[in-house]
């Protein structure tokens, strides 16, 4: 969740200028190259090693790729130095990984925990609205791409619509996060007797 602004603001104080560039991805080519690659490199091995049940763990190992690979081939630099492919690799992986965060949040944190229970009433219209927001967030990126250039630079909505998508599943994570936690803070079972044992000669006398 703090990603966005580590790049914006981080890119501000490095260059000393007031500026903000076209999207998240565009911040591989500025002084915070190793920001965006560690952060997703991290959040990739992460997803990757994200173990819970069937198909979140699948899922998460494809999201967790696809976040790495995002990382490792950059979007065209301002000079276009980068090849045609490379970039055609990272939109089509930025593009699946922000459908696949939306997939999370929708069908798979609204349903029933391992242990069979529903999560609660809030909790399930967080995860819902969270990824009907990517849906916008992925939307909205589409669309601009029908904007005037001049307009596009001005208003840079594909940069904030990645920035929603993040923050949207950032929140939705969180939430679920404190559901699992509370799933695993079980209450200490009473002792057996057998642990207890046969009362002691000197508790009988």
């Amino acid at each position: 969740m703090a990603l966005p602004v580590a790049l914006v603001v981080g890119h501000m104080v490095a260059s000393r200028r007031v500026v903000v560039l076209d999207s998240l991805s565009a911040y591989y080519h500025t002084e915070m190259r190793n920001i965006f690659v560690g952060a997703l490199c991290a959040i990739g091995v992460f997803l990757i090693a994200y173990r819970y049940r069937w198909p979140e763990d699948l899922l998460g190992t494809i999201a967790g790729t696809l976040a790495i690979l995002v990382a490792l081939f950059p979007v065209h630099g301002p000079t276009g130095g980068d090849s045609r492919l490379v970039g055609l690799v990272h939109q089509a992986a930025a593009g699946s990984l922000f459908v696949l965060l939306a997939a999370f949040c929708l069908f798979l944190f609204t349903r029933p925990d391992r242990a069979g229970v529903p999560p609660g009433r809030a909790a399930n219209r967080c995860y819902r609205a969270c990824g009907l927001l990517i849906l916008a967030a992925i939307a909205g990126a589409l669309a601009s791409g029908a904007l005037p250039t001049d307009v596009r630079h001005a208003l840079q909505p594909l940069l904030w619509c990645e920035t929603l998508a993040v923050a949207a599943f950032g929140t939705a994570w969180v939430v679920k996060s404190d559901a699992i936690f509370r799933m695993a803070r079980l209450p200490d079972a009473p002792p057996s007797a057998e642990t207890i044992g046969p009362p002691s000669a000197t508790a009988a006398s």
